[in-house]
């Protein structure tokens, strides 16, 4: 290997994920993420741009042969449409929003929790509309990114 290269060595990943419904409490005791990165595995044409552009590594792409048993939900391998599924260490997300510009399907968006602080500041009047509100997440020619650099 040059001199100039740089190797990152892969984090270890578990191999035993289990599918279990969350109750809704229990998401919104959590102090973090506020935000979350959604996306809509129905629509995404499986390019994986989003797990290439992430500066973190952490989005995912796994096989269903990850998941050992699946509680209160469909297992995905019951349907022949579902090839693997989207992991994403929320801990290791900024939110940079690289993954969001890079999909040439516009399938991930950052959602919310209800009860973050601007929804409390939009209850309280301390502000018209939510940051979220403005971007319209239309994306044209001058929105992108080559290379982890904005042009």
């Amino acid at each position: 290997m040059a001199k100039s290269e740089v190797w990152f060595e892969t984090p270890p990943f578990r191999d035993d994920y289990q599918l279990v419904m969350v109750d809704s409490d229990y998401v919104q005791d959590q102090v973090r993420p506020r935000q979350f990165l959604h996306i809509n595995q129905a629509e995404c044409i499986l390019c994986e741009g989003c797990v290439d552009i992430c500066p973190w590594k952490c989005i995912h792409y796994l096989s269903l042969d990850a998941i050992d048993e699946a509680y209160d939900v469909d297992h995905p391998m019951d349907s022949s449409d579902n090839l693997g599924f989207f992991v994403v260490d929320e801990y290791e997300c900024t939110r940079c929003q690289l993954c969001i510009d890079r999909c040439p399907t516009n399938v991930i968006s950052i959602g919310k929790f209800e009860g973050s602080v601007t929804d409390t500041a939009l209850n309280a009047g301390l502000i018209d509309q939510a940051p979220w509100d403005l971007d319209t997440g239309a994306r044209d020619f001058k929105n992108g990114y080559t290379y982890g650099m904005r042009w």
